[in-house]
């Protein structure tokens, strides 16, 4: 099973670069796209839906504001938009699918580089999230967690890590709080495969022309609960994909 997490930066806009004919392309069996900054009705789900997918949206009440969607080829037993919380809920954040052997959850984390507000809604944010999470797994303790989450790990997750530290996205209590979430029971499916590999982006700022000098930042994620680690095959990264600042990112599970 290929599962393929997206931040397209608008799904108007990605549809008229070409998203639809990459998606055909690649034939992953899960979809997960991030910012899709559309209500339902402006989402084109007719040309996935020929394509052999279901289309699931979760919009933020913000008009060309967030949004979560995914396309999946495998019928869901359940859909749940949201994380009951409707102070994150209102900007259409999270959107789980379960499964029969497993669940998968699309997250698109707040970014705080607008301002010390939003950098304080960012951080609450992730302590309730991971409190979400912890309750979660409870019920669903296998769970593939998809998205974009606005934070690089570790310093070769990103270009000049010196520059960054005082950078939303590489705060040192981002970091720390990503690697609790790790060691809370998830697996980096990337860095499973490519743990000392360094220069591998999946967002480039439009300024600068830093994506052709490769000054990116990874900071989309498919992370996996460790009950099924066994069932990751591989992992990739695909920067050759432009229809967004950011870059599609691949897990392929044995589920």
């Amino acid at each position: 099973m290929k599962i393929i997490s997206y931040n397209i930066n608008g799904v108007r806009s990605a549809i008229s670069k070409g998203l639809v004919d990459w998606v055909a392309e690649y034939k992953a069996d899960i979809v997960c796209f991030q910012e899709t900054k559309a209500q339902d009705e402006q989402i084109d789900k007719a040309a996935f839906e020929a394509l052999g997918y279901e289309v699931y949206n979760f919009s933020a009440q913000k008009k060309g504001y967030s949004g979560v969607a995914i396309l999946t080829k495998h019928k869901p037993k359940h859909v749940e938009y949201g994380m009951g919380n409707e102070l994150y809920d209102s900007e259409g954040r999270t959107l789980r699918l379960d499964f029969e052997n497993f669940s998968i959850l699309n997250s698109y984390y707040p970014s705080g580089s607008s301002g010390d507000l939003r950098q304080e809604f960012k951080m609450k944010w992730l302590s309730d999230f991971q409190i979400y999470i912890d309750e979660l797994k409870k019920q669903f303790p296998n769970l593939v967690i998809s998205g974009d989450f606005n934070i690089c790990h570790k310093e070769i997750d990103i270009n000049n890590p010196k520059k960054h530290t005082k950078s939303s996205g590489f705060l040192p209590e981002e970091r720390q709080w990503m690697s609790g979430f790790i060691e809370s029971g998830f697996v980096d499916s990337f860095r499973k495969f490519y743990p000392n590999v360094p220069d591998k982006y999946s967002w480039w700022s439009y300024r600068a022309g830093a994506r052709g000098k490769n000054l990116g930042w990874r900071i989309d994620y498919h992370f996996v609960s460790q009950s099924i680690e066994s069932k990751i095959k591989s992992a990739d990264i695909f920067p050759t994909v432009t229809q967004s600042d950011h870059c599609p990112i691949l897990v392929e599970m044995d589920l």
